[in-house]
């Protein structure tokens, strides 16, 4: 595990040809910086970046890796790209990500969502290239219970709003393909492709401006000197910063492509307890870390929404060796700190160097914590 860490997890991907659908959204930013940063030859399919502002663009992004314009939805056009680029990893987080969205707009997230996941599935059957196949769903594919411990892999899937279905639709898709295409007992015999899901928290972090999500609702009316507004204030979540979640599908890849029989299934990547808070405990460490603002709190009836939800990485801890690295504060600071920069007029190459520079920081604070990474350059 230490070699993973000091030498897979940092070389493992040089050179590597890897595609990620999503890559404009807020953690398919992250996780493509971060992989240019490894060195990898990075091929994004993704539709449009979905706000104004966002990180992508920001970052100016497009200029560092092989920028596609696509939707999941097309079979056709995804496969030609698998065809054209003949990519090593696959990290599919392409989605409809909202759960309010979902109640609008139903049969859109699930063609996204399920359809989407099938796609690239099939696209990994097609293109013999592909050693290592990751999943991104998302803490609410779990039948929620309202439970006060955390969720394991073993638990059941479901979901009661049409967003966190159509992430138990992905996991049960997954399993499906794994179990009849890709199944760890045949890895080498029969096929050569590793493939996994993935479930992590509440992801924050600097770049993110996501329709109906706490921080970035935080973060725009502050902007404008507005209180903020707070519909499920007891909510509880697993708060972890965008980082965390990423460290740990890039170990799970790296070990995937060493032994893709052994890492092959379900895993969480979670925050510890203390970063499981309500949402107006991080509103108020929002507020905090800004220096200012103030919140309101809506009354009015919304859509259904978990109250309580909260992961057990407890398997990554013990077989991936992955752990998180910041807590909840550190996080909201890291991620108040992006913005502040953002908003005090910072842009393209320069908010690019300094958004390397966070990554950095992060990266040589796993080393502190793993005692095995080096500075950037080492």
């Amino acid at each position: 595990m230490d070699r993973t860490i000091n030498g897979y997890f940092g070389d493992i991907y040089k050179n590597k040809k890897v595609l990620i659908t999503g890559h404009t959204g807020f953690k398919g930013s992250w996780l493509s910086l971060w992989l240019t940063e490894l060195g990898a030859n990075v091929i994004g399919y993704s539709l449009e970046p979905p706000t104004e502002p966002n990180l992508f663009e920001a970052i100016t992004l497009k200029d560092k890796i092989t920028h596609i314009i696509g939707d999941v939805r097309d079979e056709e056009h995804l496969i030609s790209i698998f065809e054209k680029y003949q990519p090593e990893f696959v990290f599919h987080l392409a989605a409809q990500p909202l759960v309010r969205v979902s109640y609008k707009e139903p049969k859109l997230t699930y063609e996204t969502n399920v359809m989407g996941t099938i796609n690239v599935l099939e696209a990994v059957k097609k293109i013999k290239s592909v050693r290592v196949c990751v999943i991104i769903t998302s803490d609410k594919c779990y039948e929620n219970k309202e439970w006060v411990y955390g969720y394991r892999e073993t638990d059941p899937v479901g979901g009661y709003d049409p967003y966190s279905s159509s992430k138990g639709c992905a996991e049960l898709v997954t399993s499906a393909y794994r179990r009849s295409f890709f199944n760890p007992e045949d890895y080498s015999k029969t096929h050569n492709v590793a493939l996994s899901s993935v479930r992590a928290g509440n992801v924050i972090g600097g770049g993110d401006w996501g329709e109906d999500r706490i921080i970035p609702d935080c973060i725009r009316a502050i902007a404008k000197n507005k209180a903020i507004n707070i519909r499920s204030p007891q909510a509880t979540r697993p708060w972890q910063y965008v980082l965390e979640p990423l460290s740990g599908y890039l170990l799970l890849g790296a070990l995937m492509y060493e032994d893709g029989g052994k890492y092959s299934s379900a895993w969480n990547f979670g925050p510890n307890d203390e970063s499981i808070k309500t949402v107006e405990d991080l509103v108020n460490l929002v507020i905090k870390y800004w220096d200012g603002g103030t919140y309101t709190i809506d009354t009015l009836n919304h859509p259904h929404e978990a109250g309580l939800l909260k992961l057990d990485a407890s398997k990554a801890r013990a077989l991936l060796g992955w752990k998180p690295i910041y807590d909840v504060y550190k996080a909201v600071e890291k991620t108040i700190n992006w913005y502040k920069n953002f908003y005090n007029g910072m842009r393209n190459e320069k908010l690019y160097e300094f958004t390397v520079g966070v990554l950095w920081e992060y990266v040589n604070r796993m080393s502190d914590e793993y005692g095995m990474m080096g500075e950037k350059g080492d």
